[in-house]
């Protein structure tokens, strides 16, 4: 192993088992295979979908991001970008969805992709004999307390774009208006009709909190209908009661599924770190195969490489996670990415909530939306 015995790296991630124990499980392999010793920390759910990368790139060598924050990253330069030749063609080709493509900007590869989610239904498989099938059902299970969703900013909003999704009308992450104004009021009034029928909390719920209290063994709640895939409530050792996992439901039986807004997470490198190449290499790693398969899956990770979706028994031991939520996944939709989106995600999510705890009409809403969008563009 020789001088490499002398590298030691710094990383972020976020605090869930999913975010922190892969990393820990592959870092640990790295070490006996390489003498680079790597060191996590964590930040919160709500730090990580929000917080500057620039900030963390001048402290850690290695970092997890969110593919909306590219654009400050093309801005500020900030991470060391891959080099199609350089990430590998065996993380390149065979991420799944848009997972990889969710990571290039400005014609540079900012991140690899270690882990894919798409917004999915959650659900309780001892409690229910199938998820429901489409938007109607939905509205039906909520009458009775049976439906929790996670609204607290941003996922508010992230709710609001799978419904876009759903209809066929995606939010344009091109150009001035990044909402039709009749597609966008049709889907906010159908998540305006959800939200009424919701315990109140759900406002201040993230995804994890909506999991935790669908997995309490009496919870009247037996379905999420639209919070991102957690892979971490679907295993053997899933706390609770295990929740079983499925593409969304679409707005009519038999319709689309796809739309999806995207989520999932990136392996990024700081430009500013002095040992730059043993990141890379470390990286390059994580995003392979070899990793996704072996010890990221077995460290809790949801990974976003294509052999650990289609692994037989990756899928028998997580109640089929991976298998019954790929369609959704290959048909998610990337969010914007420019520079100035993620002050837009912010501002619309909070816009958001406040318009749906004052059922405010649709077509006000979806106007005001526009207007934050179009202050942000470049």
């Amino acid at each position: 192993m020789g001088e490499t015995h002398s590298i030691q790296l710094r990383g972020m991630t976020w605090d869930h088992p999913r975010g922190y124990g892969p990393l820990r499980a592959c870092s640990a392999t790295w070490f006996e295979r390489t003498g680079v010793r790597i060191e996590w920390e964590r930040r919160s759910l709500q730090d990580f979908e929000a917080f500057p990368v620039a900030e963390l790139a001048a402290r850690y060598d290695l970092i997890v991001i969110d593919h909306p924050h590219v654009g400050q990253v093309a801005r500020t330069g900030c991470l060391a970008p891959f080099e199609t030749r350089e990430a590998g063609s065996d993380a390149v080709d065979q991420a799944v969805g848009a997972s990889l493509q969710s990571y290039r900007y400005q014609e540079q590869l900012w991140a690899l992709p270690i882990d894919a989610a798409a917004q999915v239904q959650a659900w309780r498989p001892d409690r229910l004999a199938a998820p429901p099938a489409d938007w109607a059902a939905v509205l039906e299970l909520a009458l009775d307390g049976g439906i929790l969703c996670p609204l607290r900013p941003p996922h508010n909003l992230m709710a609001l774009f799978t419904l876009c999704g759903l209809a066929g009308h995606p939010a344009c992450a091109q150009g001035d208006a990044l909402f039709d104004p009749a597609a966008g009021a049709e889907a906010y009034e159908r998540l305006r009709e959800l939200a009424a029928r919701l315990d109140p909390r759900s406002a201040e719920w993230d995804p994890i909190a909506v999991l935790e209290q669908m997995a309490v063994p009496d919870a009247t709640a037996v379905c999420a209908p639209l919070v991102y895939g957690y892979v971490s409530y679907a295993r053997p050792d899933a706390p609770g009661t295990r929740l079983a996992f499925s593409d969304v439901a679409p707005l009519q039986r038999g319709g689309s599924r796809a739309g999806s807004a995207l989520g999932g997470t990136g392996i990024a490198v700081s430009a500013h770190g002095h040992k730059r190449d043993a990141a890379l290499a470390f990286a390059r790693w994580l995003a392979g195969a070899e990793a996704q398969c072996g010890p990221y899956v077995a460290g809790g990770g949801q990974p976003a490489h294509r052999a650990a979706w289609e692994d037989p028994r990756t899928n028998e031991a997580t109640l089929g996670f991976y298998r019954n939520t790929r369609a959704t996944l290959e048909g998610a939709w990337v969010r914007p990415r420019h520079a100035g989106y993620m002050i837009f995600q912010e501002r619309a999510s909070l816009r958001l909530g406040a318009a749906l705890g004052a059922r405010e009409p649709p077509v006000q809403l979806i106007a005001a939306l526009n207007r934050l969008y179009l202050e942000v563009l470049p």
